[in-house]
């Protein structure tokens, strides 16, 4: 994993960390087992941090294929309010020529 900028140390530079002995230096133990946490929580944050990276990439897939069915609805609703447009310009057709048919034959009779 490519370590942000924002962070100035990684696991490894923690983990081979070297520390100089001096007369009243620290307990070489105890400085070994807090540097332990620390390295446990940089890799704990480490995968948090892939995890939300995984789950992001997966949002971002979904969004994109959720976007594309959309435009594909939107096409075929599209589609159909035409067709429902010239059903009813037929229907109308229907009913003039009705009237029409009906007038001539009213007249021939």
């Amino acid at each position: 994993m490519q370590m942000d900028k924002r962070f100035k140390l990684s696991v490894d530079d923690v983990l081979n960390k070297q520390f100089n002995v001096d007369f009243k230096g620290y307990c070489s133990r105890e400085v070994d087992e807090f540097l332990d946490l620390v390295i446990s929580d940089y890799q704990e944050y480490e995968r948090i941090i892939d995890d939300l990276g995984n789950h992001l990439q997966e949002y971002e897939h979904q969004i994109t294929a959720m976007k594309a069915k959309l435009v594909e609805l939107e096409g075929k609703q599209e589609l159909e309010s035409e067709k429902q447009e010239f059903v009813g310009d037929n229907v109308d057709i229907l009913k003039r020529l009705t009237r029409l048919e009906n007038e001539v034959f009213r007249k021939e009779k």
